[in-house]
């Protein structure tokens, strides 16, 4: 069993009102990094659970003796966590007691305290196990680059990584993974005492990113989307704020609504006229020899070719083909971006450039990255994603955008008056793997 840290130093907090900035985020850090530690020692113990919890010793078990079904009730119930991170820490518990060659490195983080139960977790489900066209080798190097990079991340953010790393090293795997998701959809109507009825179900990528994009558009104001400046739009938008229903409300009230028109309207034309919205991406090398893989805007899971060249066909949704040289098909120049330009923008960054932001493109706006006042031209080489909050603190704050010449959206940054420095990078998979392979 690994060696966990015994003794836990939690910063002084009596003066916090007094502190400055930076110190406040020194704090921050500091207890970021105990916390690290003491979810590694509660990981330890929960493997041992899992192991005093074995399917094997029946209701003999801890778990069982204990009034719980598994290991993961019995931490959860211990500890108060939630089930989510219950799972963690037995999944990781089970990686530091016996942690298989490829994961080595991962235990060995964990047990450091440079990464987190979460992210540890994350790596591990996300790179999965060797197979026919994975090698043990090639998973370590890929776990001890994960581990260098998103060291500090969220579990999310590791967890979207590790999954395209797996893509990247197994791109003959990604058919089985996508029908893997596929087969876990439902939908369950449960019919409630009171009267309501709960809702309960999982959609598989493909369908996500339709309903998605359907539910965005009713609700993008009320999430702090892209501002507008057309009248209609506006007096839409006013209109929203004003609205007596929850956020969450309204995105019912408007799904009910879109099945009520669809069962009400000529089954010939209520979707044929619908304008495509959900945008597939795809490597136009991948597309010519029907091997790799394609991705969904918004959504983290990877798709087959033969998916994409499926729904190229289907009614909702549109394909947009990225070439080696880093063009797109579509856009044309004016001052302002037009959609089409958008949709190519959205393809090319993935939602905002800022590479800690997480906002998708349906809540970023266009930005010139040379001013247009100053020569900047409004094509989509030159064209960048902000969400709302970084879009204002560049043109607030001062901040100003530096890029390398050339058409390619690598080496760009954000710096402020002071010297701070922010990355800005593509967050899509397919554009990713495309730069670092061109020169």
């Amino acid at each position: 069993m690994p060696a966990v840290a015994t003794v836990i130093e939690l910063p002084e907090l009596s003066g916090l009102p007094r502190a400055s900035d930076a110190e406040l985020e020194r704090l921050l850090g500091k207890v970021a990094a105990a916390k690290r530690q003491v979810d590694a020692c509660a990981a330890v113990l929960a493997g041992e659970v899992e192991r005093r919890s074995d399917r094997e010793l029946g209701y003999s078990g801890l778990a069982q003796r204990s009034g719980d079904r598994t290991a993961d009730g019995f931490v959860a119930r211990v500890t108060g966590a939630s089930g989510v991170e219950a799972r963690q820490l037995v999944t990781v518990g089970k990686l530091l007691d016996a942690p298989s060659p490829w994961f080595a490195d991962v235990a060995a983080a964990v047990t450091a305290g440079d990464v987190s139960v979460g992210a540890a977790a994350a790596i591990t489900s996300g790179l999965g196990t060797p197979s026919a066209s994975v090698s043990p080798d090639a998973l370590l190097d890929a776990a001890q680059q994960l581990v260098t990079e998103m060291a500090g991340l969220p579990p999310e953010k590791v967890a979207r990584r590790a999954r395209e790393v797996r893509d990247e090293l197994d791109a003959a795997g990604v058919a089985d993974r996508e029908a893997l998701l596929r087969s876990k959809r439902f939908l369950r109507l449960t019919p409630q005492a009171d009267g309501m009825t709960r809702i309960f179900g999982m959609l598989d990528p493909v369908q996500a990113a339709l309903v998605t994009d359907a539910i965005d558009c009713v609700t993008a104001p009320r999430r702090g989307g892209p501002r507008f400046v057309d009248p209609d739009e506006l007096a839409r938008v006013d209109a929203l704020e004003k609205d007596p229903r929850t956020t969450e409300q309204i995105a019912v009230d408007a799904l009910v609504e879109m099945i009520r028109i669809a069962g009400a309207a000529d089954p010939d034309r209520v979707f044929g006229v619908r304008k495509p919205a959900v945008r597939v991406h795809v490597d136009s090398g991948d597309l010519a020899s029907g091997d790799g893989y394609a991705t969904i805007e918004g959504q983290t899971a990877t798709i087959s070719i033969a998916t994409a060249e499926g729904l190229a066909c289907a009614d909702g949704y549109q394909t947009i083909v990225f070439h080696a040289d880093g063009t797109v098909d579509v856009g044309r120049t004016q001052r302002l971006f037009t959609e089409r330009q958008r949709i190519a923008l959205a393809a090319v960054w993935g939602g905002c450039a800022v590479e800690t932001c997480d906002r998708p493109p349906s809540w970023t706006e266009a930005h010139h990255s040379v001013p247009w006042s100053h020569g900047g031209r409004t094509d989509i080489a030159d064209g960048i994603l902000l969400c709302r909050h970084h879009h204002m603190l560049l043109h607030n704050n001062n901040w100003r955008i530096n890029r390398p010449p050339g058409r390619r959206h690598t080496g760009w940054s954000m710096t402020s008056p002071d010297g701070r420095t922010l990355r800005l990078v593509t967050k899509n998979a397919l554009r990713t793997r495309q730069l670092t392979r061109t020169p």
